[in-house]
């Protein structure tokens, strides 16, 4: 495994090392030691997988408030995706910027946001797998959206006119989210 930090200062990509033989390929995809070593161990507790039957699809952004704000660790399985990360964190210089990965089944890569960002992904190709981990356990109570569009965030989607759900098309902005809220105080969340 090869793990680089990102520009947004707790995020990481992990490329991953297939052994290739003419039968196919096998590749380790979670090593706890090598995380450990990286100070990127977390403690598991949900894996979810979506499915998107076409290109042009954005999920998200999503996240959760604390106690069940999660680090995800994040895989796309088939297809491609353009995933997206937002720095919520209270304190963080880097508060209201995104970052993204180019997410590909081919590339196998993947990366790992921590608890205080919100994620989203754009779906590059028609039949897209994406897996996850996350560290805490979904609570619909607590979870919330930013919206995709919003021109403060000024996020270069790789679409004009994406297929959303209802529930995403109603996110709000960060203009909204930090009057009410301000950040998310994740780190002493236990």
């Amino acid at each position: 495994m090869k793990i680089s930090e990102k520009d947004i200062k707790g995020v990481f990509e992990i490329n991953l090392e297939p052994r290739m033989d003419e039968r196919g390929f096998f590749m380790r995809v979670y090593d706890e030691e090598i995380f450990k070593k990286n100070n990127l161990h977390r403690h598991w507790v949900q894996e979810n997988h979506s499915r998107s039957e076409k290109k042009g699809i954005i999920r998200g952004l999503h996240f959760q408030f604390p106690p069940f704000a999660e680090t995800k660790l994040i895989r796309c399985i088939r297809g491609v995706v353009f995933d997206v990360f937002v720095d919520l964190r209270k304190d963080s210089p880097s508060f209201g910027k995104w970052g993204s990965v180019e997410l590909a089944a081919d590339k196998h890569n993947m990366v790992l946001i921590p608890r205080g960002f919100a994620h989203g992904f754009c779906t590059l190709t028609d039949e897209s797998e994406v897996v996850y981990k996350v560290d805490s356990l979904y609570n619909p109570q607590v979870e919330s959206g930013l919206l995709w569009n919003d021109p403060d965030l000024a996020i270069t989607w790789p679409v004009r006119q994406p297929l959303l759900s209802e529930k995403d098309a109603r996110n709000q902005t960060l203009k909204e989210f930090y009057q009410k809220y301000k950040h998310i105080d994740a780190k002493d969340q236990s």
